[in-house]
């Protein structure tokens, strides 16, 4: 008889210990690894007997008790050194969200330190968000005023992803893909500003995994033979770089360093090298214990090795902005072999390691360090505060996904002063980075003392000079919106127009929602489309409708963002009720074509005219009317002159079908109206781009309204609605214009 199979989770059970054993094994940790007291762990113990009690019932996709994931967080936690509430509140980081304890409950057990920090972890409830995008960034704006007030949360939300991120596997297809975007967009490079190394580049390399599995399968595969390869050379190397080296420093530490995947990754598939251009895949790391003998070591480096031109960083001198300090050179081993060599103390490296966990790991206290610990958390309160004056709390994640990238370029000013920026940043972003009113008064430019566009962007090294105007009242374009990298100059761009064009703001943002609602065909009437804007307003929480347009005006808000729900709103509580053609009356006959471009169902060589009350243009909606004796006049299906409700017109038997004769090329002409700031040389500027467009303009005319705007009145030709489109949305860039109607 053929032996009973057995259930896969049995399996699982019997050859992994269970929860209990390791949780045996972290205590033993904690006696041998940490200074906790005996009180502290008895603190650990009761968190674990408490989660190990909720969590009783649960399983992971895994099949795995659920347990088992707290423990994983705290034994990271370990590794980083943390403290004993962090431990605590790592074993009970699930229970709030997954379980019926609640915080009140976890201060009455273990008091508010730990309590606050599982709270921080927690991500937010059922609250009322239209969208995914829009809870993601409340949980991680949630996350990042924990981490600010206390920066163990997000140690132990790193540590929590990690966990999560090595268990991805039992996750469906479509959820494991977007749990790595958000781990590579979001975690990692939280992870890399506050200089966790180990947790930033396993994150990345889990997530490439399983956003990109056959390049991390390809990076992997070389990376295998060429271990194979330079394992000898490696070893032989260090051997000969420690023997000269201990001649001028006493006792160094010299260890092998392989470039992560992801990074290879990135300069491979990003970059466009092959993986034989990339020159720091291995590495030697030489650890001595003054900065002095950092610089020695590095001549003898230097003068072991040719060193390759353009490969040398000194981040002593200028250290990231995450605090990681090293020196870096790409030198010519034996046979032409390149490899990286980075020099660093045991302070540096105890901060590469492990970044802002140091402050625990190492004991250098957090009262200690206070001042330096507000420092390295300043770029937190910036983004938080950058993303309160926008109002639109998804900046946070376009902030972290634009702003906190591993590339970095080092910039100087004329003074000598370094300016830290991410890869891309512009010299208006310089311009910002330096103060809110450079940027303000910015006219320009100069890199290296030659003029440079605004939208130049900056590299390591270079000493870029802005160029400002004292003239009153002069402020940034709008323009520079779509140039600038960076949310904080993107945010102060806003800000300026906030305070400074109250006014024009408003009109900008009436203009863009009538814009949008254009585009998208929604229709109201003067009394449903006060209600429904007002509707919007009071969802992105504005009390009063000038302050809503204002908000879009000066780009705190996107009326592009909000369209998805705009959209649903309008076609389930405000969309009227279209009767279609087939219910007329009209007999059907076969389809005739017109030289006019109009196919007339059921009459043929007939007069064809456009009416002028709508002027229908070819991909528009349209309906004919049978006159007497001028033929049929083509409207569009929205014109105000065509009954909504044919079926119950005075005279439905002369409303027909027709339709556009897609085979017939005819130019036709629209007529537009502008609306404008006032201002020289603004007619010009329409006209030059219309010209560029080879848009023939039939008629123009203009008038000044007293608040300072001008109305243009223009009729172009052009063939087709989606030509105009493309008409109109090239006068809408020109500097001024608010508005551009049909």
């Amino acid at each position: 008889m053929a032996e009973q199979q057995k259930n896969p989770t049995e399996n699982l059970a019997e050859k992994e210990p269970t929860p209990r054993e390791l949780y045996a094994k972290l205590r033993t940790r904690l006696q041998k690894e940490t200074a906790f007291s005996e009180e502290e762990i008895a603190e650990i113990d009761k968190a674990y007997a408490l989660a190990e009690k909720m969590h009783s019932a649960q399983l992971r996709y895994s099949g795995q008790p659920y347990i088992i994931h707290p423990l994983a967080v705290a034994n990271i936690l370990v590794d980083l050194g943390m403290d004993a509430p962090s431990i605590e509140a790592a074993l009970l980081h699930d229970t709030v969200e997954d379980t019926d304890v609640t915080l009140e409950d976890l201060k009455t057990q273990f008091g508010d330190e730990v309590a606050e920090l599982v709270d921080g972890v927690t991500k937010l409830g059922k609250v009322p968000l239209a969208t995914k995008e829009e809870f993601q960034a409340e949980n991680i704006r949630k996350m990042l005023l924990a981490m600010y007030k206390d920066i163990r949360v997000i140690i132990i939300k790193l540590a929590d992803r990690l966990h999560n991120m090595r268990t991805l596997d039992y996750m469906a297809p479509q959820k494991r893909r977007d749990i790595a975007l958000e781990t590579l967009e979001i975690y990692a490079p939280i992870a890399h500003r506050l200089g966790i190394r180990p947790a930033k580049e396993e994150l990345e390399d889990l997530a490439i995994r399983f956003l990109d599995p056959i390049a991390y399968a390809d990076i992997e595969k070389h990376l295998d033979e060429l271990r194979r390869e330079r394992l000898g050379f490696l070893e032989e190397t260090k051997e000969k770089v420690r023997e000269r080296i201990s001649s001028v420093v006493h006792d160094p530490t010299i260890e092998g360093r392989v470039k992560s995947v992801h990074g290879i990754y990135r300069k491979m598939y990003m970059q466009n090298k092959n993986f034989d251009q990339i020159y720091d895949i291995f590495a030697i790391r030489i650890i001595v214990d003054t900065v002095i003998d950092c610089y020695n070591c590095l001549g003898v480096i230097h003068d072991m090795f040719r060193p390759m031109p353009g490969r040398f960083k000194d981040y002593i001198a200028n250290p990231k902005p995450n605090m990681y300090q090293s020196l870096h050179t790409t030198v010519l081993g034996k046979d032409g072999v390149p490899f990286e060599v980075q020099i660093r103390t045991w302070e540096m490296h105890r901060t590469a390691e492990y970044g802002i966990a140091a402050h625990w790991k190492y004991k250098l206290g957090i009262k200690g360090g206070k001042t330096s610990l507000d420092q390295r958390l300043a770029w937190i309160r910036q983004m938080l505060d950058d993303q309160k004056e926008s109002g639109d709390v998804q900046e946070i994640v376009r902030a972290i996904k634009s702003d906190l990238v591993p590339e970095d370029v080092f910039v100087f000013t004329p003074r000598g002063d370094v300016i830290t920026l991410p890869s891309g940043a512009t010299a208006i972003d310089f311009a910002y980075a330096i103060h809110t009113a450079v940027g303000n008064k910015m006219v320009g430019a100069k890199v290296d003392g030659r003029i440079v566009p605004i939208d130049y962007q900056v590299k390591t090294g270079e000493i870029v000079e802005i160029l400002t105007s004292s003239q009153p009242g002069k402020g940034p374009s709008r323009d520079w919106l779509n140039i600038v990298k960076t949310s904080s100059a993107r945010n102060k761009i806003r800000s300026w127009f906030k305070n400074e064009k109250r006014d024009e703001n408003i009109a900008e943002g009436k203009a863009e929602i009538e814009r949008e609602f254009r585009r998208n065909f929604i229709r109201l009437n003067d009394e449903d489309y006060q209600k429904f804007v007002q509707h919007l307003a009071a969802r992105q929480r504005f009390d009063n409708l000038d302050d809503f347009y204002a908000a879009i005006g000066f780009g705190g808000i996107s009326v592009q963002r909000m369209l998805p729900y705009i959209k649903e709103e309008y076609n389930k509580n405000y969309r009227p009720h279209e009767e279609t053609l087939e219910e007329t009356p009209a007999v059907r006959e076969p389809k005739r074509s017109s030289k006019d471009g109009v196919t007339v169902e059921g009459v043929d060589n007939v007069l064809i005219k456009f009416s002028r009350c709508c002027n229908p243009l070819p991909g528009d909606d349209i309906i004919g009317f049978i006159t007497r004796g001028h033929g049929i006049s083509v409207h569009k299906r929205d014109c105000p002159n065509v009954p909504r409700d044919i079926a119950s017109s005075s005279e439905p038997e002369r409303w027909v079908k027709v339709t556009w004769n897609t085979d017939v090329k005819k130019e036709f002409q629209a007529s537009l109206q502008i609306t404008a700031l006032s201002r020289i040389g603004l007619m010009a500027d329409i006209s030059m781009q219309l010209a560029n467009m080879r848009v023939n303009i039939n008629e123009i005319t203009s008038r000044d309204a007293k608040d300072g705007r001008s109305t243009i009145y223009m009729t172009v030709t052009v063939s087709n609605v989606e030509h105009l489109k493309n008409v109109i949305a090239r006068i809408e860039k020109v500097d001024g214009v608010l508005s551009v109607e049909r």
